[in-house]
């Protein structure tokens, strides 16, 4: 079960960003046509991704085995940091589901979907991911252990290619 709900490390980071991209078009799709709805939607994809990787999640099977591929050869990069800028990614579409359907409110859902939108959008587009930069800072003060530190940079080292 534990093999089952791990998340995958080292993480192609074409395909994370090709996944950032899908949130974009959906979470843009929320906010253009009023279908608010889609929070849900976001919400589900981001706790599969979380528990996962991209294993249950249709968008993370599609960019895994579908578009990544043709997008040339896998550039590997750390899989914790991912996984927090996902859990990060859960926590706001969950506050975004839950201001929709607990609290009827259009505008703090649309301000955390704005949010997503423009965190998904730097990653998608510029390969800058907000959770990773707040991983390593987190590393940097303490708040996470050393020992993650290590294995996180030590990524190359592990699969021959340092």
């Amino acid at each position: 079960m534990s093999k089952l709900l791990s998340f995958p490390n080292p993480v192609n980071e074409k395909a994370a960003r090709v996944v950032a991209g899908g949130v974009v078009l959906i979470a843009l799709l929320a906010l253009l046509t009023g279908w608010l709805w889609l929070s849900a939607v976001l919400f589900a994809g981001f706790a599969l991704r979380v528990a996962s990787g991209p294993r249950f999640s249709p968008l993370g099977q599609l960019a895994t085995r579908v578009i990544a591929p043709r997008l040339g050869e896998a550039k590997l990069v750390a899989g914790p940091p991912k996984r927090f800028a996902q859990t990060i990614g859960l926590v706001v579409t969950g506050g975004a589901t839950l201001a929709w359907f607990g609290a009827g409110s259009a505008l703090a859902t649309e301000i955390l979907l704005g949010l997503i939108v423009v965190a998904a959008t730097l990653e998608s587009v510029f390969a800058i991911c907000l959770g990773c930069l707040a991983f390593g800072w987190l590393m940097r003060v303490g708040v996470i252990p050393e020992e993650t530190c290590e294995a996180c940079n030590n990524v190359a080292a592990r699969y021959g290619t340092a």
